[in-house]
């Protein structure tokens, strides 16, 4: 700030700016160090001599093996570098590093470093704080037979050791960073380089959407110019969103980073509705793709469907020269402007009815003296001919037209009045700039060929009549007649929202002309207007206006991967055309019934990128006791498959309890369980039900506070809760062809305990262990 003050006395222009832009990124940067304050310093490593002595951009020596010599022959060796890590970097007065960013490659050795591997490393250090207070130190040493001096005195260790002091805090109803309680293999995975895709593969608890965010925030320290383009992450569910988003801000990346669930996508769209598995197998399929091309060419010849936007009336000005069902026929009944409606004979509703919204049959105009009529057959025809152009149909509309003004030109005869090609030709332009201008052909082609809509392609999809004919021997009948259904309802579910984006793929937008800058109303008085050219935005306005109309980005980062159906790899593939990937996920979780499918649309979405791939083996979450009884369920659902380690075990094994037949006993059974859960741990409790369960399931917990949630199986993918309740296995495991692993998952969601509540349909024994979880 004191630079800044000295360039504003030097009084020009230049120097002004200068002190302006001084100030602006010194007031950034103070906001961000206010921002990060809680718990911003958060380890130390204590380093013997490098091999070199090369300096990086944070002012730390990067040598990562010892120098020779560094240890003595009687295991005794001096600190010679001591390096703070911290969220962000902060340097001195005279530009020496205080606090190491841990995104910086100086701080690499703080993950990397291990008993095995130690490198440099003597001692790393893991310190908690609040405020100015610290709350705890712990300590790992990488060389427990070296004696260690510091300034003269023996290295001190405190603690029990930085991990287990992390998994055992209490867990909130948000995720909190594991900036300082990184592993060595999830660090090779967060510095990976993002020349390709970076392929993670990892089972519950090994921390793969923790790894995802910290990558995002690892991407923008190394290369904010490559990514400034943005970087997407793609989560399941909206209540991974909400776990999930506050951790970017905590490493002190916020606002070039969109956390987006999968049903959030589209722009203006959110999804709220859950699709039975039948509907979510027919939605999510490639079978899909093929009955919206239909549907969107089938939208268009389809009389009062809702998939067009409904077109003006025509101007009366102009019937005498051009008309297309102002007259009446020798019965006094209308010419048919809309046809007739689309019942399954093709007979419509009464005649003369004048329905805006409806497909005009006849198409009437006079021109050179000469009356010209084009009927239903020949429009057919003309449709038919532009819509076997390979643009998206709302592009085709001006080879529509062309298409109508040439069948209109043929039937006027006149191209034979001239032999004279420039005369054929201006005459020929004469008629299609007369006839193309009148309003009532402009209004004759926005209802014979309006501009769709994929809002309104879909709701014509729920007519099951339509929607039958376009999927004739692409689904079958039950699911035609499932899929329309689903789509009268309110809400659209994230399978809709997949299929509205391949919908506005598939019809595109048309060219809008660009809107010309508001004058002032004093350049118009002083005829200024004349002078000035109109503004071109800025650099930065186009920067802002492109972030706000984002559909494209620099990076994607999909979470949970194997739940993806093959449309919404496709919805994402678009958004990442020319982007580096990071695809996290766990086949043995997956809740979609067909992965090869998936792993085939996910293939064409990533292209022919080469793959970088990466498997994590460590469960930091769950208690060897959970993770035991989880295995058995991972064994039914994938054979052969093989479960994360645990690292830790509490002696406390799982909880089995039976709820007497009837409604009410199972409601009263799980509501004891979750509040006896409440008084035995700290954080919080998550009480898994089938899907069609949540709604009765959150009225059975509504009194027991804000610690526990109730959530149905698809929406427990990647949370964590200290103390997990799962009701009725066997109603998760057959609720869809995947249940079994999507029971995976549902178990290994605890961090401390865990209670399987058994209704009659579980078949439970004695102990109350269901038939699914007994050896």
């Amino acid at each position: 700030m004191n630079d800044a003050a000295k360039r504003g006395q030097v009084g020009t222009p230049g120097a002004l700016a200068e002190r302006d832009a001084q100030v602006f990124r010194a007031g950034i940067h103070l906001n961000r160090l206010n921002n990060e304050f809680e718990d911003f310093l958060f380890g130390r490593i204590d380093l013997l001599p490098g091999k070199d002595g090369k300096k990086g951009p944070d002012g730390a020596y990067t040598a990562v093996e010892p120098a020779e010599g560094a240890v003595r022959p009687d295991n005794t060796a001096d600190i010679a570098e001591t390096l703070h890590i911290g969220r962000i970097g902060v340097l001195d007065a005279e530009y020496a590093p205080l606090v190491i960013d841990w995104r910086a490659p100086a701080a690499a050795p703080f993950y990397r470093s291990t008993p095995v591997d130690p490198g440099r490393v003597v001692r790393r250090r893991v310190i908690r704080s609040k405020g100015r207070r610290v709350l705890g130190v712990e300590d790992d040493l990488m060389r427990p037979e070296l004696k260690a001096t510091l300034a003269g005195n023996e290295l001190a260790v405190i603690g029990d050791g930085a991990l287990m002091a992390a998994l055992g805090q209490a867990r909130s109803h948000t995720m909190r960073d594991i900036v300082a309680s990184i592993q060595a293999e999830q660090d090779m995975v967060i510095r990976a380089p993002a020349a390709s895709v970076t392929y993670v593969e990892g089972g519950p608890g090994t921390g793969k959407t923790a790894v995802a965010l910290h990558r995002a925030a690892y991407l923008l320290y190394q290369d904010r110019r490559r990514y400034a383009g943005g970087i997407l992450i793609v989560s399941p569910t909206p209540l991974l969103v909400a776990y999930t988003e506050g951790v970017l801000p905590s490493l002190g990346e916020e606002g070039q980073v969109a956390i987006r669930a999968v049903g959030s996508l589209v722009d203006g769209v959110e999804a709220t509705q859950y699709d039975a598995p039948a509907v979510a197998r027919a939605k999510g399929s490639y079978r899909m793709l093929k009955v919206l091309r239909k549907a969107a060419r089938g939208a268009l010849e389809t009389p009062g469907t809702s998939g067009r936007r409904t077109a003006p009336a025509p101007a009366r000005g102009h019937s005498e020269q051009l008309s297309f069902g102002e007259e009446t026929d020798e019965n006094g009944q209308g010419g048919g402007e809309y046809g007739q409606g689309d019942g399954e004979n093709g007979q419509g509703g009464d005649a003369g009815t004048r329905n805006p919204a409806a497909t005009p049959t006849r198409l009437r105009v006079v021109a050179f003296g000469r009356r010209l009529e084009l009927e239903a057959p020949e429009l057919d025809r003309v449709r038919q001919n532009a819509l076997s152009g390979t643009a998206p149909v709302n592009l085709l509309r001006p080879r529509a037209r062309k298409l109508l003004l040439d069948a209109l030109w043929s039937r006027s005869g006149s191209g034979s009045r001239h032999t004279d090609p420039e005369l054929a030709a201006e005459l020929r332009s004469s008629f299609d700039e007369d006839v193309s201008s009148e309003d009532t052909f402009i209004a004759f082609f926005e209802a014979w060929w309006p501009e769709l809509t994929p809002r309104g392609v879909l709701e014509a999809m729920a007519d099951e009549k339509r929607l039958g004919r376009w999927a004739r021997r692409i689904l079958n009948p039950g699911e035609v007649r499932r899929v329309a259904r689903s789509l009268k309802r309110d809400g659209l579910s994230v399978h809709d929202v997949a299929m509205l984006d391949e919908l506005q793929a598939i019809l595109g937008t048309p060219a809008r002309p660009r809107r010309k800058r508001e004058l002032d109303p004093l350049d118009q008085l002083t005829g200024l207007e004349e002078l000035m050219p109109v503004r071109e935005e800025s650099q930065r306005e186009r920067a802002e206006r492109l972030a706000q109309e984002r559909t494209e980005y620099a990076h994607v980062i999909v979470d949970e991967a194997q739940d993806l159906t093959p449309m919404q790899w496709r919805m994402i593939g678009r958004r990442g055309r020319h982007a580096t990937w990071t695809v996290v996920g766990d086949p043995a979780q997956s809740s979609w019934s067909d992965p090869d499918e998936a792993a085939e649309a996910r293939d064409e979405a990533l292209g022919s990128r080469p793959r970088r791939r990466f498997t994590l083996t460590v469960n930091y979450r769950n208690p060897a006791e959970i993770a035991e009884l989880a295995a058995k369920v991972l064994a039914l659902a994938m054979p052969g498959s093989e479960s994360p380690s645990a690292v830790r075990s509490t002696g406390v094994r799982p909880r089995f309890v039976t709820a007497a037949g009837g409604r009410d006993s199972l409601a009263k059974t799980v509501r004891e369980e979750a509040a006896r859960l409440l008084d035995q741990v700290d954080g919080t409790v998550g009480v898994v039900v089938a899907m069609n369960r949540r709604a009765e399931a959150a009225r059975w917990l509504a009194a027991l506070g804000d610690r526990v949630v109730a959530l149905g199986s698809l929406e427990a993918k990647g949370l964590e809760y200290d103390a997990t309740v799962v009701v009725s296995p066997a109603e998760i495991a057959d609720e869809s062809p995947a249940g079994l692993r999507v029971l995976y998952v549902a178990l290994t969601r605890a961090t401390q305990q865990l209670t399987i509540v058994s209704a009659p349909r579980d078949e439970p024994d004695a102990d109350g262990v269901p038939d699914l979880l007994r050896d």
